[in-house]
């Protein structure tokens, strides 16, 4: 039996067709992004450009509201780093063209 302590985290990607969860164990003190490192993940989705994903945890973006960048958020027992795609189109731009749509018609 090993000395050192392991906590339980997984990784989660999804496309719209396919998503992967991969639990492992990590040592405490283990950042979001060497959580998603370890996973190997990217050998299922070689897509992933960890030089620009962005990482959230339980749907809460990793540097907003409070939490500490990827590179620097500690990996807590029971935690899901998830990895989020680029978005196709910017929101606001969807409803300003929505918006205008609808005052023409």
């Amino acid at each position: 039996m090993s000395d050192i302590e392991t906590i339980s985290v997984e990784v989660a990607y999804a496309l719209p067709d396919k998503q992967k969860i991969i639990a492992l164990l990590v040592e405490p003190g283990t950042t979001a992004v060497q959580a998603v490192e370890k996973s190997g993940i990217a050998k299922v989705f070689p897509e992933i450009d960890m030089a620009t994903a962005k990482l959230g945890i339980f749907g809460q973006a990793l540097g907003t509201k409070g939490l500490a960048k990827a590179n620097d958020y500690l990996m807590q027992e029971g935690d899901r780093v998830e990895i989020y795609r680029p978005l196709i189109s910017d929101p606001k731009e969807v409803r300003r063209r929505r918006a205008a749509k609808a005052a023409t018609a």
